[in-house]
């Protein structure tokens, strides 16, 4: 393809993609730090702000929001230049966006652990910052669907479909979920009450899921699979059938988060077949994403970026049949409030959001500096092994956990009184965190391998300037 005028700004992606690898390393820290304190609960005591009620939410901010956030950034900026074939809407609207959206995460990093929050899970921060947050995605927004109005080809590839969604979809989320009325400088009291108060809040916190770290990530899917392939996606078909499905079904599958509560059983029983009928496009689009492989199975022999990428899609189909199972009610009575849940998160997060992420930011890389691959692909295999070990370490320790919990917290005696106590469950579960800690250990040394081979692959790049923007191939009208 010949080169057109002008370059793309890979000034603001590479920015993007370096914050990724940082608030990585910050964010796995703080989850390692609390996981030891689960292990060895006086740690920090008598210290307020690095309690587990602070650190907890900071933790979940900082990856999903700073880690999974500017992965987002830096990915779909690179993709919608790519595939538009024409430059960014605005450099001052892309430095803007780069800024605004750091300097909301050091806010974060500020408040929580002072103790000014919400109290609404991933949503915790309090109003000035929610409004800077809807201020920073509007101008994202803007900076995206203007780089797609002013493309160079007709055709929207359906990795920006997925990437649009994403945008729209957080943006209504985060305004209608953190409609409040402020009492002071960092306090707020929300507009909603009661169980109203829950379902907006689990109508935002499974979509944060299904939006954020679902439907951005699959737009990476979409791009950065059949790239580091070097094979069109399996079925495109299937991929506009994918979108579709999802995005019909994932705004109904909120209250499978509420089931036993006191929220209406109407609506605790719609949730939970939404999320069941999730099942059929989750596994549609990991199947494509997969079979994009077909004829090149033997590239993941010597590519350990593209096995970030395809094992990623096998730990979204783990956890998208885990999340609709979990749903059941008679499941779920057994799973509720059990660190079961808390290894179905990580298999999403950390098998899927992080080794997508970690895959794509591997992929991008040396493309934007000139190279053909990273300083050190052995560096890459390492990094992979290690981080797969450690989740699987991770997740099969708290499965076994939550479902031991499960089962001493239901277990009755003949006249009917609990079998166990809750100190006796908490005892029992006490050795499988040691276990989780480990496996956060090797997730957080992974990510310190990564950001070495970051800064070795910035010390050979033949050039740190924007890339031409090149013409777009009439025989590739999809690529």
């Amino acid at each position: 393809m010949q080169a057109m005028s002008g370059t793309y700004n890979d000034k603001v992606v590479k920015q993007f993609a370096i914050a990724t690898v940082l608030w990585g390393i910050v964010g796995m820290l703080v989850g390692v730090i609390i996981a030891t304190q689960l292990y060895w609960p006086h740690l920090f005591e008598g210290i307020p702000w690095l309690n587990y009620g602070r650190l907890r939410p900071l933790h979940t901010n900082a990856v999903i929001f700073a880690f999974g956030g500017s992965a987002l950034f830096a990915t779909s900026l690179y993709v919608v230049q790519r595939t538009s074939h024409v430059r960014l809407l605005s450099d001052k609207l892309a430095a803007f966006v780069f800024w605004g959206w750091q300097l909301i995460i050091v806010a974060a990093a500020i408040t929580l652990p002072l103790g000014f929050t919400q109290g609404k899970e991933y949503a915790e921060l309090e109003w000035p910052i929610d409004i800077a947050i809807a201020v920073v995605w509007v101008a994202y927004a803007v900076l995206f669907f203007g780089t797609i109005a002013k493309r160079k080809v007709s055709h929207i590839y359906v990795a920006n479909w997925f990437y649009g969604s994403f945008i729209i979809a957080v943006a209504l989320l985060h305004i209608v979920n953190n409609i409040s009325m402020p009492a002071g400088a960092l306090k707020s009291y929300s507009a909603y009450s009661g169980a109203v108060d829950a379902m907006v809040q689990w109508w935002y916190g499974h979509n944060a899921v299904g939006f954020f770290l679902t439907a951005g990530f699959l737009g990476m899917m979409y791009y950065f699979v059949p790239k580091q392939a070097g094979r069109p996606i399996y079925s495109y078909r299937l991929s506009i059938i994918h979108f579709w499905a999802l995005i019909a079904v994932y705004m109904w599958a909120g209250p499978h988060h509420l089931l036993y509560t006191a929220l209406p059983d109407w609506a605790q029983s719609l949730g939970m077949v939404f999320s069941l009928i999730l099942l059929a496009p989750s596994w549609g689009g990991a199947i494509n994403g997969i079979m994009t492989l077909s004829g090149v199975w033997h590239k993941l022999r010597t590519d350990p970026i593209l096995k970030f990428l395809v094992v990623s899609l096998s730990f979204y189909m783990m956890s998208t049949f885990e999340g609709p199972m979990m749903s059941i009610k008679t499941v779920n009575s057994l799973s509720h409030y059990t660190d079961w849940t808390v290894g179905h998160v990580h298999a999403g997060a950390l098998g899927w959001v992080a080794m997508i992420s970690i895959g794509s930011i591997y992929a991008l890389m040396p493309r934007m500096l000139g190279l053909k691959e990273m300083w050190s692909t052995k560096l890459i295999d390492t990094h992979f092994w290690i981080h797969t070990i450690g989740v699987v370490f991770y997740i099969a320790s708290m499965w076994i956990a939550g479902v031991m919990q499960g089962l001493m917290w239901r277990a009755t005696n003949d006249d009917g009184t609990l079998t166990y106590t809750f100190v006796e469950s908490l005892n029992a579960t006490y050795p499988y965190y040691l276990a989780r800690l480990m496996g956060g250990l090797m997730v957080l040394s992974g990510m310190f391998l990564m950001a070495w081979n970051v800064y070795k692959t910035y010390t050979v790049a033949q050039t740190t300037g924007d890339l031409p923007v090149l013409a777009p191939d009439p025989s590739q009208a999809r690529a």
